[in-house]
């Protein structure tokens, strides 16, 4: 398996090379040549599977350059009870009124973000020690990525991690998870502003090709393509502990804000998973709902970025988008440099007749919540189910 860019101006790269760099040279994001095609009798086959051989099994159709055995090592090593608190990984659970939560912040920051940094800090620091490079992370977090990312490279040889976050922008939670960190790879930098000025600084120091080389820049923002493959898996984890049959569909609604975690669920239907709908679901930063309902993107700035109770989603310009938007126009490169064009002059841009692409072909849909709907929602759940 091969990987290309949207932008379409990179030669096309193995995976463990397209592991350290981030975003491509030519500013866009890598993807796999296609979506390898899962038919019935592979998921009746993998149905039974534990976490660590589900995780091998898609994980080997995109990565090809590594040993399978090694592979495999790195998986057992990466998905175990010790690191996420129980042999399943990732359970699922129902509530009274059938709706079924899959529980993905077992791990060691209490964050979605483990399922794939996790695997990600072990195979960082395979792929540098067999080819005897370092790599210098440099990120942003608006919260949940900083310390799942700090958390699985502390310590790792031949990696040192800087890591920007809005200054006061974080919960308490998170930046104590953070800044208490003493180990020596590990560097915390507070940026005045909100995430996305974070995420401009770590995509502009991206777009510099030579200075990227020079010093050995590498990223773990989900604009990693190792982050979405590892996320892909939990759909399919999800999808086997929600049925009973591979007969049945599911739909998964996803907390939104960079556009990662619901881009890997993009990937697993394009494979052939059973999936009806993936529902986009956003904060008061609801760019993306916007666009979903009326084929507007229009990023925001800072100035326009709201300081929600969902500090994690509080971003207005989600990079991942671009992957599921490459795939939106036939995987053209040209229409992605026009389009991001218009995002860069700050204008962004309108695909309303791709609607319909959008909610059949692909089975998009979206809503927003505000922190009066959160809370509503948490005492809900608390007061029927006991769950929290």
């Amino acid at each position: 398996m091969k990987y290309i860019s949207t932008r379409g101006e990179t030669a096309h790269k193995p995976f463990s090379e397209v592991l350290l760099m981030g975003l491509a040279p030519d500013g866009g994001l890598m993807l796999p040549e296609h979506y390898p095609q899962i038919d019935r009798c592979t998921l009746d086959r993998w149905r039974g599977l534990d976490y660590p051989g589900l995780a091998f099994e898609i994980m080997r159709l995109f990565v090809t350059d590594i040993p399978e055995d090694d592979l495999r090592d790195i998986l057992d090593r990466t998905y175990t009870e010790a690191a996420f608190g129980t042999k399943e990984i990732t359970p699922v659970r129902t509530l009274s009124d059938g709706i079924k939560i899959q529980a993905l912040s077992n791990g060691p920051t209490l964050a979605f973000k483990d399922m794939a940094m996790q695997f990600l800090g072990n195979a960082f620091e395979y792929v540098l020690n067999k080819e005897g490079k370092k790599l210098n992370i440099l990120g942003a977090t608006s919260g949940d990525t900083g310390s799942a990312a700090e958390y699985a490279l502390r310590g790792k040889k031949g990696v040192n991690v800087f890591m920007l976050s809005p200054d006061g922008k974080m919960s308490a939670f998170q930046r104590a998870q953070m800044y208490s960190l003493q180990d020596g790879n590990i560097h915390n930098i507070a940026v005045k502003g909100m995430f996305d000025d974070c995420q401009d600084i770590v995509k502009a120091v991206q777009n510099d090709a030579a200075f990227k080389e020079k010093y050995h820049i590498g990223t773990v923002n989900s604009i990693n393509w190792g982050r979405i493959v590892a996320q892909v898996v939990y759909y399919f984890a999800g999808y086997f502990k929600a049925t009973q049959s591979n007969d049945e569909q599911v739909s998964f609604c996803v907390p939104s804000g960079n556009f990662g975690n619901v881009c890997a669920g993009h990937i697993a239907k394009q494979m052939g998973l059973p999936i009806r709908r993936l529902i986009v679901a956003t904060n008061e930063n609801d760019v993306l709902d916007e666009f979903f309902k009326t084929g507007a993107y229009r990023p925001r700035n800072s100035a326009h970025t709201y300081v929600t109770s969902s500090p994690s989603m509080d971003i207005s310009k989600a990079s991942n988008f671009e992957r599921f938007v490459f795939d939106l126009m036939d995987r053209d490169p040209q229409e992605i440099n026009t389009l991001w064009a218009e995002v860069a002059a700050g204008k962004g841009f309108d695909l309303q007749f791709a609607l319909d692409k959008v909610g059949g072909k692909y089975g998009f849909t979206s809503g927003k919540s505000t922190h009066a709907d959160r809370l509503a929602t948490i005492k809900q759940v608390y007061e029927q189910d006991q769950e929290l």
